[in-house]
């Protein structure tokens, strides 16, 4: 994967953003919006039509290649199988923060991560309104491209500091108690906490050094891949909760991205350990 070809996912996803995502927020039709497996597990017609557009573009622009969007495998898990088996794959989450859309928050993005053999070498989180795209290329960095590709600054992950004085985000609704318990009565230990409904731009956040730290216990391939690569390449260090590699494999075990990996121990240390 090049600068180059990466250039030309960011500008697919932003046409799929701006043909069937923009033009449906705060206009969905009646009936536009239902559940999947739960109240919090909502899908669009936006969800369903951009994933469309993005599995048809890049399947044109790298013939051969998987595509495992977020509709798709939720229809159908076995399609995930396609990420460890193929010489190319993408994941696609056409609408990351599908509840924030619906509600008509300006808090949501569409998000794409390339595959090879296992192992993340590309990701993308496009924010639809701000008309731009965080890029992360594995070993060459990562960027904000504005709405035409181009280059526009370099991402770098915030300074070390003591847990005291981090701002995470941190996602308990799926932590297993006692963990969920123990978690939430600590976040005071923090200097601050949000929660965007919105990995993509949690990431964005994170990855920009405007906050130091996420932590997620659901690892959904579509949710994550885009975002842990990203942070990576602005130079942070992440890790599962037992403080295993994360990969395009792993669907549970926690994952925790801090801005070193001294960070990463005190901050486990301070929120999980019993």
């Amino acid at each position: 994967m090049t600068a180059a070809r990466a250039a030309e996912v960011a500008l697919l996803l932003r046409t799929a953003a701006r043909a069937e995502i923009l033009p449906r927020f705060r206009r969905l039709a009646q009936g536009a919006v239902r559940a999947k497996s739960g109240p919090l597990d909502l899908v669009t017609d936006a969800d369903e039509a951009a994933e469309r557009i993005i599995e048809a573009g890049l399947a044109r622009m790298f013939p051969g290649c998987a595509v495992v969007g977020e509709e798709a495998a939720s229809a159908d898990p076995a399609v995930l199988d396609r990420l460890a088996q193929a010489e190319l794959a993408f994941v696609v989450d056409p609408v990351d923060g599908t509840a924030n859309f619906a509600a008509g928050v300006p808090l949501f993005g569409c998000m794409a991560a390339a595959v090879s053999h296992g192992e993340v070498v590309a990701g993308w989180i496009h924010d639809p309104l701000g008309d731009d795209t965080a890029i992360a290329l594995r070993g060459e960095g990562a960027w904000i491209a504005d709405g035409e590709g181009r280059h526009m600054a370099d991402l770098h992950v915030a300074a070390p500091v003591p847990v005291d004085r981090m701002v995470a985000a941190v996602s308990w609704t799926y932590l297993p108690e006692p963990l969920r318990s123990r978690v939430t009565s600590r976040l005071p230990r923090l200097a601050a906490t949000v929660g965007y409904r919105c990995a993509a731009h949690e990431y964005r956040l994170t990855a920009s050094g405007h906050a130091h730290a996420q932590l997620y216990n659901r690892l959904l391939p579509w949710d994550h891949l885009p975002g842990w690569l990203l942070h990576r390449e602005a130079g942070g260090y992440a890790a599962r909760f037992d403080g295993s590699d994360y990969c395009a494999a792993h669907r549970d075990g926690g994952l925790i991205c801090a801005p070193d990996r001294e960070s990463w121990e005190a901050l486990r240390a301070a929120l999980l350990d019993p």
